[in-house]
């Protein structure tokens, strides 16, 4: 985790790639990356997800910490995760690794499993 762009808005990154980012001036909600398609999904089917203020919204969604369950807040923290993985992590080697290793653990992405 870092502080890139001010002293406020800190961001968690995967091999350079950031997956989550926190305001701590508005600690109700936190932006994840996502599927393009399974982005506009979420914001159909829950009230307390919108497209990320300030992100490419195509990409980025603002979850509100108190309009969802913990657990929806959760699956989206790793949806984002593993976007970033399949997206992002190189070399292939190194990325089937990581995938590997999840899949070993029983972690679901939820854009699989809705």
């Amino acid at each position: 985790e870092a502080f890139p762009f001010d002293e406020t808005t800190l961001v968690f990154r995967l091999m350079g790639k950031i997956f989550a980012c926190l305001d701590l001036d508005r600690p109700h909600l936190v932006v994840l990356k996502c599927e393009p398609d399974y982005a506009l999904e979420l914001r159909d089917r829950y009230h307390g997800i919108e497209g990320a203020w300030h992100w490419n919204k195509k990409h980025w969604n603002d979850l509100y910490f108190e309009q969802l369950p913990s657990e929806i807040v959760k699956r989206e923290i790793r949806h984002s995760y593993l976007t970033v993985v399949r997206e992002n992590v190189t070399p292939k080697v190194l990325r089937n690794e990581l995938l590997a290793i999840v899949q070993e653990a029983g972690i679901e992405d939820a854009q699989a499993i809705e």
